[in-house]
């Protein structure tokens, strides 16, 4: 990659950010929407563009030179939004493939993977976006980057990328005809090891939720 291309927001800062935040502000309202309901039976399918294109931003940020807030200590943003209602109503939405296991670092030695779930990672991942979009509409912007930067390296960037694998693990468990490991019966608050997950999985065949999650087998 050339320097141009990690400098590009030296020559147009403005655009760059407003680039980034359109992104982000679509993620979040798509996500939203999805958690309302009204559309159960495409929740899947969506959720897994919109990460997808969610993780381009992240890219794009990961990408950057390092962003240098204006200030040396962060605006208080105010109060974060609550956030339950909304992961609550993605776990009523996801509920037959809401937990998967995932192993948080590729890089660590070998650990178990341990329990996870899409709403929570989706919510958390929502809150670290909500608070740089909270200082991107008071008008600053470097801090919103710098935000959406750090966070994305600490937390939400590992956070949406396991996500992003899990929910193509479930379209392509269906699309190709494949029995999909349920999970959903694991205590999230456990580390569990390898005999534990297998012992706890259970077989469920993939025209069980397939049709409530609006995906299809390749026939």
């Amino acid at each position: 990659m050339s320097d141009a291309t990690l400098h590009a927001t030296d020559q147009n800062p403005d655009d760059f950010a407003v680039q980034i935040a359109d992104q982000i502000e679509s993620f979040l309202v798509a996500v939203t929407e999805v958690a309302k309901g009204d559309e159960p039976d495409s929740a899947v399918p969506f959720l897994l563009l919109e990460v997808s294109q969610l993780m381009l931003a992240g890219g794009r940020l990961g990408a950057h030179e390092d962003i240098v807030p204006d200030e040396r200590y962060e605006p208080d943003p105010g109060p974060e939004l609550d956030v339950d209602d909304l992961r609550e109503n993605l776990a009523r939405i996801l509920e037959p493939i809401d937990v998967y296991s995932e192993v948080f670092d590729p890089y660590e030695p070998r650990k178990a993977p341990v329990p996870a779930r899409i709403s929570d990672d989706l919510t958390d991942v929502i809150t670290d976006l909500r608070h740089g979009m909270v200082h991107y509409k008071a008008g600053r912007t470097t801090e919103a980057l710098w935000w959406w930067q750090f966070s994305y390296f600490s937390n939400w960037g590992s956070t949406a990328s396991a996500t992003l694998r899990a929910l193509q693990s479930v379209v392509a468990h269906v699309r190709l005809n494949q029995p999909l490991e349920e999970l959903d019966g694991l205590d999230t608050d456990q580390d569990l090891g390898d005999e534990a997950l297998e012992t706890e999985a259970g077989r469920v065949m993939v025209e069980e939720i397939a049709g409530p999650l609006g995906l299809r087998p390749v026939r």
